[in-house]
């Protein structure tokens, strides 16, 4: 379920690396990676079952369509395999609709073409139920693979009220993604009891590492897997 998550600005190419390393480890769904480094990205991860997945118009969401489409174009030549697109909230918050679908539609297609999926980051922190409502009735007509809630920068990120607002009012084939907040193994649990697919996390060894213990499982080894960096 995990989506691990390395966008914090800040990180260093070494600590890119080794969290790259620990998702191999770990055997997580994917790793969201800085845009600059998914192409390092991909060939670390290359031959294991960890997708290479980055963001789109992130975090803010305000850059033109043709930007997040070049953004689109850059990822699928790096070897992304899922990307995180945030919508244009102020288009959304002006009830600029048919604005809204149009960017999500070209940005679906240009993923879809190029053999990825694409999740459909809202920012619900500034948002109110019938932003979302919409934004889950237009994403299931354009045909992304997931809704998410957050990017983790805004003020606030997933809440189960919000989660399952969006699996009510999703179609069956939209996915749920959570980010921002799911931070120890219960709080993932609940997210996946209401029927979320993906959580978008910072803290994935603990949460596996108290899921193993919980289950009775050794632990996992520190030694780093079969992966091999190359230069960015």
């Amino acid at each position: 379920m995990i989506d691990h998550s390395l966008l914090n600005p800040a990180l260093t190419a070494r600590e890119l690396d080794e969290g790259c390393e620990l998702a191999a480890r770990y055997n997580v769904a994917s790793v969201c990676i800085l845009p600059y480094a998914l192409g390092r990205c991909a060939r670390m991860l290359a031959g294991s079952t960890v997708k290479a997945s980055t963001t789109i118009g992130f975090p803010h969401g305000g850059h033109a369509t043709s930007i997040k489409l070049a953004e689109v174009r850059q990822a699928l030549a790096d070897g992304g395999q899922e990307l995180d697109a945030v919508i244009n909230i102020g288009m959304a918050r002006s009830g600029d609709w048919n604005y809204v679908r149009e960017e999500l539609r070209a940005l679906t297609e240009a993923t879809h073409g190029g053999g990825a999926k694409i999740k459909v980051i809202f920012e619900n922190a500034y948002l109110n139920d019938e932003m979302k409502i919409r934004l889950c009735q237009i994403c299931g007509e354009i045909g992304a693979d997931w809704v998410k809630t957050s990017t983790g920068y805004a003020a606030a990120g997933a809440t189960l009220a919000d989660l399952e607002l969006m699996r009510k009012h999703s179609p069956p084939q939209v996915q749920v993604k959570a980010a921002g907040g799911i931070r120890d193994l219960d709080a993932l649990l609940a997210v996946r009891a209401i029927g979320v697919s993906r959580v978008g996390a910072t803290r994935t060894a603990s949460m596996l590492d108290e899921c193993r213990e919980r289950l009775g499982l050794a632990p996992i080894g520190q030694a780093a897997p079969a992966i091999t960096p190359a230069g960015y």
